[in-house]
């Protein structure tokens, strides 16, 4: 059963019928014991990256959260602000501490080395590619298009951990992979049969 993580941020109905057509049951959940038996666990976001990892580690479930992750391994895939979450820290909100899934720090998008036409927030759909071999990108014939809305980025320390890198301006992470721990910096619920085969691609691989 794939869990979709609930405290209260995130487009977690958008998610929840995405999975449904790619022929998986999923939950929302802000149960413990739910939480607990968890296959695989999806951590949405969208918003403040601050607001967000205050509002996560003040969950009930939140202990049971990172043993499942750190311990038990069970596969997690952070989406948005979800996968921002998973890193060190963020520019946004004062160098608010994120989880320290993955190695690195959020960084807002430097404008200086943006096109004329290049607007922050980044929005809409754009290319992704993949940099190392993952069972998250199998069936993938061509560069996927995904639809992003965001205003920061991951930045890795460790390059082994990035997994997709997109272009708007400059080169930035859209996608991180160590272990069981995954995040992507797009919404795969909105981007249509790219969107629908990495779920199913997380949901049947991992």
């Amino acid at each position: 059963m794939v869990t979709i993580i609930d405290y209260g941020i995130g487009n977690l109905t958008s998610i929840k019928n995405m999975l449904k057509k790619v022929g998986s049951n999923s939950i929302i959940s802000s149960d413990i014991d739910e939480i607990s038996k968890a296959d695989k666990l999806i951590l949405p976001g969208v918003g403040s990256f601050e607001y967000s990892i205050k509002k996560l580690r003040s969950m009930d479930y939140f202990s049971v959260l990172e043993e499942k992750v750190l311990i038990d391994h069970t596969p997690v895939l952070g989406v948005c602000l979800g996968a921002q979450l998973l890193m060190d820290v963020s520019e946004e909100g004062a160098e608010t501490p994120g989880l320290g899934w993955i190695k690195g720090k959020v960084l807002k998008f430097d404008k200086s080395k943006l096109g004329a036409i290049d607007k922050i927030p980044h929005m809409g759909w754009n290319e992704v590619t993949s940099l190392k071999d993952s069972k998250l990108t199998l069936g993938f014939d061509v560069d996927p298009r995904f639809y992003f809305v965001h205003s920061y980025h991951m930045v890795c320390d460790n390059a082994n951990d990035a997994l997709f890198q997109t272009t708007y301006g400059y080169p930035f992470v859209s996608g991180v992979e160590r272990d069981n721990i995954l995040g992507v910096q797009f919404h795969p619920e909105k981007s249509h049969k790219f969107g629908m085969k990495l779920y199913s691609n997380f949901v049947n691989n991992y």
